[in-house]
Formats: structure tokens, sequence, C-alpha cells
């Protein structure tokens, strides 16, 4: 049976190709807001983006994530919407892939066969899942298989024999965590990343992206030498935080969504 390419694949298909990563959280300040938010993304050079879902204890994520998520769960914001908006972007003429960023107990809550399924029926073609150990993740990885969706692995600065381990059951893309400090400006990367990443390319064939504590065109530049994606979450999720009453308001909200795009711009732009 011909094997037929992803959304995903088919981006990473030409490796010169350096791709962008943005992650918004899911109901911050609104769903209507998170919906237009994509577009703008998409306008501003995303070739994936990461929808984090908001939750009360996100041990992955620092302080702007954390705020973004207790506004979004202040609306009410589960799980279930975050899929449900992929069915409404897909509707919208959304064709890039789409990631679900969300953590092990809303999954186990929502059933893990039905999350992947329903991650497939509604458009999404994949899933994140800091919080679960490689070693506890096989009826994951299997129900993602079955639905034909991405259950992308996180690897950080550990024993190589764990990277290997990791990188030969990987799929989608390999996310690499970096130590990048989120604030300062540095051209050069910690000595462990670069090693990280070719660790992850000698044990994978799969895409390696750069995440987390990415926050300026230089740290862009710095990481796409190395890497085939480039993540950047909390970096957009303060912009939109620093627009949230524009944003918050019909009347000003594209004042707001153009101040993100724009800054969300000048780092795409650096992978141009």
């Amino acid at each position: 049976m011909q094997h037929t390419m992803t959304r995903m694949e088919e981006l990473f298909a030409d490796r010169t190709i350096k791709r962008f990563i943005p992650f918004i959280t899911v109901g911050d300040p609104s769903l209507d807001v998170t919906f237009d938010l994509v577009h703008k993304l998409i306008e501003a050079g995303a070739d994936i983006i990461e929808l984090g879902v908001p939750y009360s204890d996100p041990l992955a994520d620092g302080p702007i994530i954390q705020r973004a998520s207790q506004r979004a769960l202040a609306q009410g914001v589960k799980l279930k919407d975050a899929i449900l908006l992929g069915e409404r972007l897909r509707a919208s003429g959304v064709n890039i892939p789409l990631v679900i960023f969300t953590y092990c107990n809303p999954v186990i809550q929502y059933g893990v066969e039905r999350f992947f399924a329903d991650l497939q029926a509604f458009g999404l073609d994949g899933a994140i899942i800091p919080d679960l150990p490689f070693e506890e993740s096989t009826a994951a990885r299997v129900a993602a298989k079955k639905n034909g969706v991405h259950l992308i692995q996180l690897i950080a600065p550990t024993s190589k024999e764990r990277i290997a381990m990791i990188g030969k059951a990987a799929d989608g893309f390999l996310y690499c965590v970096s130590s990048l400090g989120v604030t300062g400006v540095r051209d050069n990367l910690p000595l462990e990343l670069d090693d990280l990443i070719k660790n992850a390319r000698e044990n994978s064939s799969i895409p390696v992206a750069v995440g987390f504590g990415i926050s300026s065109p230089e740290q862009v530049r710095a990481v796409a030498d190395y890497a085939d994606a480039v993540i950047v979450g909390s970096a957009i999720v303060r912009e939109v935080e620093k627009n949230l009453e524009a944003l918050s308001s019909e009347e000003t909200r594209n004042s707001g969504l153009e101040r993100v795009k724009k800054f969300v711009n000048s780092l795409s732009n650096e992978l141009k």
C-alpha cells in the first residue's frame, strides 16, 4: 500500500527551507481571537502552528504562558474547544499543519483513543504532550499511528542512549528543548544544544525543531543554522498579552492582531 504523505511530511520534504513554528494559547483572550490569530500567524510566515491547551498546572511553561492559561481557563476553554477549533480553521481554508500542545491529565480524562481519533477527525496533525515520559508513551504512540496523527517527542540534553531510543521512535519532528535564556540576545547557541542536535540527527531521520526560550530575531537566526525548524512560544504569547486590551474589543481587535503579526514577522523573516 502506498504511503500518502501527511501535511507535515510534505512541509518538511525540502529540508533546505527552514520552518517557523509559533505557539499560542487557545482561548487567550477568547476562542474568536485565537481563530483570527491563527490566520494572522499564517500571514506572518507560520509553517506549522502549535495550539496550546490551557491547563491549571502547566509544568513545562513559564509565567507568561501560565498567565495566558489562566485567562483562557477563566473563559471556560477546555481540550475539546481546542480540538473543535481545528475543524473551524480547516473550514476557513487553513491548510498548514496544526499541532495540539497539552498535558497528560486532560488527555487521560478525554480518553487516549478518543483523543487521537478526534484530532484526526477535526483536522489536527499532531500532538505534543510534554509530561508524557517516553517509557510510558506506548499506548499513545499506537493510538496516534492508528489515526495518522504525529505524536511529537521532546528531547533534552540527557544521555546519548536516551536520545537514540526516543529518536528511533519519533514521528513528525523531534522537539529539542533548548536552554537558551529568554533574556538577552545570543548569537551563539549553547554548546550543549549543538551536541543535542547532532545526537538527534545521528539517531533519527526526521526533522529537528528547537524551542523553549527563543525570543528574538537574532536567536531565531542562530538556531536556524543548526535546526530544520524554530519554535517560538512565550515571546508571541507575551505580545498577545501586551495587546490584550485591543484584542478584547471588537473595535480595536484588528489593530491588536496587526501588532502581533508585525512582531511575528520580525522573527519569521530571519528564516526566509
